[in-house]
């Protein structure tokens, strides 16, 4: 990625760099280290290849993770910019948990 092509709002280059549902799952997914393709896959059940395939190579060319290819396999790891992305899921993760909560006690103070 181009300096020149990214905003000038902070806030907005983060968003263009993990602002899909998938690219978000992917980090989330190598933050526990390098995986191959079909692990990935695996774990992210409704993804497809085509998807997939798509998400990884957008992110190896932000510099997000890396792409290394053997004979018959692809293994894929967060590069040291990729690792630190890990407070920014971190934060989305713990938002998602209390915004679960929070609509759990809003349906039962409801009813």
């Amino acid at each position: 990625m181009d300096i020149k092509e990214l905003p000038r709002n902070p806030l907005e280059v983060t968003i263009r760099m993990t602002g899909c549902k998938w690219k978000l799952l992917i980090i989330s997914e190598l933050l526990t280290g390098t995986k191959r393709f079909s692990e990935i896959k695996k774990s992210l059940k409704e993804i497809t290849q085509k998807v997939l395939t798509a998400k990884l190579r957008e992110l190896e060319n932000d510099g997000i993770l890396t792409k290394e290819v053997f004979k018959n396999k692809s293994e894929y790891t967060l590069t040291n910019i990729g690792y630190t992305l890990s407070p920014v899921i971190s934060a989305l993760k713990d938002w998602g948990k209390d915004y679960k909560k929070y609509t759990k006690l809003l349906n039962k103070y409801n009813q």
